[in-house]
């Protein structure tokens, strides 16, 4: 402890967590909260030196013992207010930094073409049975350059003043109720804010609902992409039974007291990937996703583009040719086409810059072992991750129709690597995306009935909920509506 005020920030933050342990140790609650806010006040200015999403995001994993206890701590001290700041304090810290650009880089630009050029040979090599081997190398090394050379870009800017505050997000969320669920030594806490209150419930433990998450979407596969080998008498009481089972590891009692109005869901960075309206107890009202509620009341105040232009994007070699574009192409004015040869990707990041809604139907990959490669498969390749941090400003409303695009993976304390990710640090507000793979034909008829209810003016979350309610007699559309979720505040 006697460290913490000199040396690296990194030494320096390890010296407040000693001097916090200390404290902890000797009773000292308050104390302990003063150590814990100075180490975690420490890193921010840390991570602000860098500026590579991924450095950033793997530096807070320094904080995720003081920001466990502190969390631990506020449990202790009987204040849901407490606890709901804490958990605030150190959840998704990535996303609350300014975000860094990539600076305008031939070099990268080049880079980024070649393995877009070297994976389109690559995935025709293997349908073809060619030999691979020597792709494969260039595709290897082609990543790691590119890599190399986003871990090198400086941070910069400046902390946003003002922290979260717990009064702020009572007042704006009005007749709506935001659920946040608090890990706490693998045992789930569930804060219900709203109503000018904050409650807390006890749930179930952590590894338990993780295990139901990842069988709840094994079954969500098995009717979405092979409804043919999953007959609806089978598929709906299976789907049921693991919407009951989340709904009590996750809520808990929490579910009995969610009132009538909207919800937002703000999980733990493990439990991101949760079909959420498969829970009896969210099935019938609108219900968005947020990373922090400190990114939700951002979201909120963010205003839309001055201009409702609308950027339609066709991906290749999808099974149904996405009969759904040319429709949607005519319920909006100012819209911007791409497919078919047009979609390239830098036509593509040139309409999705700024614009007021993107609708990609276009194959995706998630990348579990480097998510910033994860990608949209356009017409000239995969649009990864890393060239979508070259925007200026990322679409306002974004839905991602095909591919499971709502994965991501967990990294540092509480952070979240991927596509959604990027693009919510970047500016976009709300994205409806699964979390499973789902057969083209089977989000076709949602994707119609989703754009709908948005040109009536609804929320992305009301939207979705309403167009997974036109099909709740059709099983294969209502389980891929129950895949879709909607990431974000508008």
């Amino acid at each position: 402890a006697r460290l913490r005020n000199r040396g690296a920030a990194l030494g320096r933050a390890t010296g407040w967590l000693a001097e916090a342990l200390r404290a902890a140790a000797a009773g000292e609650r308050a104390h302990t909260f003063r150590a814990c806010r100075r180490g975690l006040e420490i890193l921010d200015e840390h991570l602000l030196t860098l500026g590579a999403s991924e450095l950033r995001a793997q530096a807070t994993a320094h904080g995720a013992e003081l920001a466990a206890l502190a969390q631990r701590q506020a449990l202790a001290s009987g204040r849901p207010r407490n606890l709901l700041a804490w958990s605030e304090r150190w959840r998704a810290a990535v996303l609350a930094a300014p975000p860094v650009h990539p600076p305008d880089d031939r070099v990268l630009r080049a880079d980024l073409a070649a393995v877009r050029s070297v994976a389109d040979r690559l995935r025709h090599a293997r349908v073809e049975g060619a030999p691979t081997t020597a792709l494969e190398r260039e595709h290897q090394r082609l990543e790691r350059a590119i890599r190399a050379r986003a871990m090198r870009v400086r941070g910069g800017g400046a902390a946003g003043g003002g922290g979260f505050q717990v009064a702020s997000l009572l007042i704006e969320l009005g007749a709506a109720r935001l659920v946040q669920i608090v890990e706490v030594d693998g045992d789930l806490h569930v804060l219900v804010c709203g109503g000018g209150r904050v409650r807390r419930f006890a749930a179930g433990r952590a590894d338990a609902a993780a295990r139901e998450v990842e069988l709840a979407r094994f079954r969500l596969r098995r009717v979405t992409q092979r409804p043919r080998g999953f007959p609806p008498e089978v598929a709906v009481p299976l789907l049921d039974l693991a919407g009951r089972r989340l709904d009590e590891l996750l809520l808990g009692e929490a579910s009995r007291h969610l009132g009538d109005g909207p919800l937002i869901i703000v999980p733990p960075g493990r439990l991101h990937a949760v079909p959420w309206p498969l829970l009896p107890s969210l099935r019938d009202r609108p219900v968005s996703v947020a990373p922090s509620a400190s990114v939700w009341l951002r979201a909120r105040r963010t205003a839309p583009p001055a201009r409702r232009d609308v950027v339609l994007v066709l991906g290749p070699g999808l099974e149904t040719s996405r009969a759904e574009v040319p429709t949607l192409a005519g319920q909006y004015d100012n819209v911007t086409v791409l497919g078919q040869g047009t979609a390239t990707a830098e036509r593509v990041l040139g309409a999705l810059d700024g614009a007021w809604l993107a609708h990609v139907a276009a194959h995706g990959t998630f990348r579990a072992d480097s998510p910033l490669f994860s990608s949209l498969r356009v017409d000239d390749g995969p649009l990864t991750v890393h060239d979508l941090e070259r925007l200026r400003r990322a679409p306002y409303r974004l839905v991602l129709a095909s591919c499971d695009s709502a994965l991501l993976a967990p990294a540092g304390a509480d952070e979240l690597l991927g596509l959604a990710t990027s693009l919510v640090r970047l500016g976009t507000v709300a994205i409806a995306a699964s979390v499973v793979p789902v057969a083209d034909a089977a989000a076709m008829g949602l994707m119609l009935a989703l754009h709908e209810r948005l040109g009536r003016g609804g929320t992305l979350a009301e939207s979705l909920w309403q167009a997974r309610r036109s099909l709740r007699d059709d099983p294969v559309g209502l389980a891929a509506g129950s895949s879709f979720i909607a990431l974000g505040a508008a």
